[in-house]
């Protein structure tokens, strides 16, 4: 076990499991997967590989030994007559009947109710009386000709989910971790493994836990097929439910007038509407109307009487274009069927998880290690439902004035979701309030953004925060910075004072435009026929470009390409420069060289400095050897060498700049390079980057390259 592992198992003994232990007794037996992990905490909460297996097989033979199949019902009821005793795995509900003064239980799929239940069993497990529970049950059988009376008897009840809670217990655990820590653990109880993921999509998955933690909170996700968008609304809590897709009645979702029962939204914490996007869906005006009442006063009527409820509302959806298409011609919702694509509706979701970033589930992102068994974890979420950590930020912040109440709302009630999760003490540094509030900041101005290009009566506000008595840190969207001079492009109306584009973490990171070319791709210009052209050196951006992660449209001909035009000397210190992938963007930067560099003269030369691999330095020499024989027939001088105790990065481009990227070349977060028919290992632009900044020094013949 890692330090995290055994973090885990030291303050949180019996309720974390190793997570790829699921599929292994998963078999044919239709049992949630967080009663799964319950009895694989119970049972294989070790690092001992002998006791794991044994585990695992002790777990199989209770599931196929006990657990009641629907189609059995009849035949297992008979057992219990014939055997007068069996055991069984089942869902148990039970309610109160006040004409006999008793518990009454039920069972999900064994088909049996009325069964008596005594009263200190219910005390200590009250969630029989709310949800209902899987249990382990031994059931008896004896003749009763009593009305409404079963002859089934519950002997013993033992719970296989979890039948009580002890928040400050969980909370204390909290305490013994870090704050990097505890979010890798809550990751993992998700099923990822965390090291795959950048810090922005461990937050957009942390994100997708706040409606089982905050009442009444309206979230969506749209982006591409296969990100697991659903995934945690349809495995990870019994309090939540996954409605497939997407259409709904007023009458299911709310209220009934005919049988007068509330709908879903009385009986859950959490209500998904998976596969919400898709123009060709034609779901009923009137739902709307009732969805924007709900959405932000928490109340509903169908007519009869006013009706409150708590639960959350969560939009997941497919697109149908990529997000760069849809800032230059659309808007961020454009996939929504009609009815829903309303200003007025949109603008009652406090939040919009762009899942364009996020990645699709490869084999390789599910989680190995130990985390947290989703019941668990799942009722720490719902104990803090009842707390409120929305103004905890103000004591160290400021909102802009301008921003509007709605707007405010959502962004509170985010921080205030993020805060449950990652610290549920309530306490945190400055630093870590500012994150989570630009976070809160970005998923709120996402909404709001769209609703620019939708409806010309909302006016711009600027989303930004100060630290009390600073300065005012401005708040982007990584689609604004991506495309700064076409994301505001749609707006109906203007932003005022300057509010569109800005200068944000990216916003000076493309070049500037060139002249519109003619015929043979030649620049044009009107007036009269000019004298002779006279070339002047480009102007080249001078200072630190800063780049946030999950940006694309990043490549090295565009970090790089305009200080390597005309060079004759490059010379690159980056100690990292070991692994395959990392051989691999050396490879792309040689040809952004051979695109750029002078060849009038001598062969241009290429010189790398790097740190020797101590773990196999054998397979990087091969590397580098086959780097060095690619380019000799392209007329590329290209040698290297091994220095020690390297440190900062370079690349000095004549005697003219130093470049300093802080990370080297390796900012691309991981994709599948070996796919032939991967977009992104053909088109750097496609790819994300991780978070890194470049530095251009001019050295005007001061330069470092000898």
């Amino acid at each position: 076990m890692n330090d995290l592992d055994r973090k885990l198992n030291d303050y949180f003994m019996g309720y974390v499991v190793r997570k790829d232990l699921v599929k292994q007794v998963s078999s044919n037996a239709a049992v949630p997967s967080y009663v799964l992990e319950y009895l694989l905490g119970q049972n294989c909460a070790t690092d001992d590989d002998e006791a794991i297996a044994a585990g695992v097989e002790r777990v199989k033979e209770i599931l196929a030994k006990h657990y009641v199949e629907r189609a059995q019902a009849n035949a297992i009821q008979s057992d219990i007559k014939l055997h007068g005793y069996m055991r069984v795995i089942d869902k148990v509900t039970v309610i109160l009947n006040e004409k006999r003064d008793a518990y009454e239980a039920t069972f999900e799929n064994l088909r049996i109710s009325h069964v008596l239940v005594d009263s200190d069993t219910v005390r200590q497990n009250r969630r029989l009386l709310v949800s209902g529970v899987w249990c382990i049950c031994d059931l008896s059988y004896s003749p009763n000709e009593a009305k409404n009376e079963s002859s089934f008897l519950l002997n013993r009840l033992k719970p296989i989910q979890m039948s009580f809670f002890n928040l400050d217990a969980y909370c204390m655990g909290r305490m013994a971790f870090s704050t990097d820590e505890w979010i890798d653990a809550i990751i993992r109880s998700t099923g990822l493994a965390p090291e795959q993921l950048g810090r922005r999509a461990k937050l957009f998955m942390l994100t997708r836990l706040i409606p089982y933690c905050e009442r009444n909170y309206n979230l969506v996700e749209l982006g591409p097929k296969g990100t697991g968008k659903s995934h945690v609304f349809s495995e990870l809590s019994p309090h939540g439910i996954l409605i497939s897709g997407g259409e709904i009645t007023p009458a299911k979702l709310f209220f009934n007038n005919s049988t007068k029962q509330i709908g879903l939204v009385g009986f859950w914490d959490c209500v998904a509407f998976d596969e919400f996007a898709g123009k060709g869906k034609r779901p009923k005006g009137d739902i709307v109307d009732i969805l924007k009442n709900y959405m932000a006063n928490k109340n509903f009527s169908r007519g009869v009487g006013q009706e409150s409820a708590e639960a959350s509302l969560v939009f997941v959806g497919n697109t149908s274009h990529d997000v760069s298409y849809m800032i230059r011609k659309t808007d961020l919702f454009e996939d929504l069927p009609a009815v829903y694509h309303d200003s007025a509706y949109l603008d009652r979701i406090y939040a919009y998880i762009p899942g364009w970033e996020m990645d699709t589930i490869r084999g390789d992102m599910f989680c190995t290690d130990f985390g947290f068994i989703v019941d668990y974890l799942a009722e720490a979420l719902k104990a803090m439902r009842p707390l409120d950590f929305s103004g905890g930020w103000q004591e160290n912040f400021d909102l802009h004035p301008s921003i509007s109440t709605r707007d405010l709302d959502g962004v509170r009630k985010t921080y205030s979701g993020l805060m449950k999760i990652i610290h549920p003490t309530g306490e945190a540094t400055k630093e870590e309030q500012a994150e989570l509030l630009e976070c809160a900041l970005e998923l709120r101005k996402r909404v709001k953004d769209q609703l620019y290009r939708i409806d010309e009566t909302f006016s711009h506000v600027e989303f930004a925060y100060r630290e009390k008595g600073g300065a005012w840190v401005e708040v982007h969207t990584l689609e604004e910075d991506s495309w700064p001079d076409v994301y505001h492009a749609l707006d109906l109306k203007p932003a005022g004072g300057g509010g569109q584009g800005g200068s944000g973490s990216g916003g000076d990171t493309t070049a500037e435009p060139n002249p519109p070319a003619g015929p043979g791709g030649q620049a044009t210009q009107s007036g009269p026929t000019p004298g002779p052209v006279v070339e002047e050196e480009k102007k080249l951006f001078e200072g630190t470009r800063h780049f946030r992660e999950n940006q694309r449209e990043v490549s090295y001909d565009m970090l790089f390409g305009d200080y390597i035009e005309g060079a004759h000397r490059i010379k690159i210190i980056d100690p990292y420069i070991r692994a395959f992938h990392q051989c691999r963007n050396l490879m792309d930067l040689l040809l952004v060289c051979l695109e750029r560099m002078d060849y009038s003269g001598d062969s241009p030369k290429v010189h790398l400095i790097t740190a020797l691999d101590d773990k196999d330095p054998m397979k990087q020499m091969e590397f580098l050897r086959r780097i060095e024989d690619a380019v000799v027939p392209e007329n590329i001088d290209f040698r290297f060498e091994f220095e020690l105790n390297l440190h900062a990065r370079h690349i000095y481009v004549d005697d003219k700049w130093d470049i300093k990227p802080d990370r080297g070349l390796d900012i691309w977060q991981k994709f599948d390079s070996g796919d032939a028919f991967s977009i992104e290992a053909r088109i750097p632009e496609r790819r994300q980057v991780r978070q890194f900044e470049v530095t251009y020094l001019r050295t005007d013949g001061g330069g470092g390259y000898v």
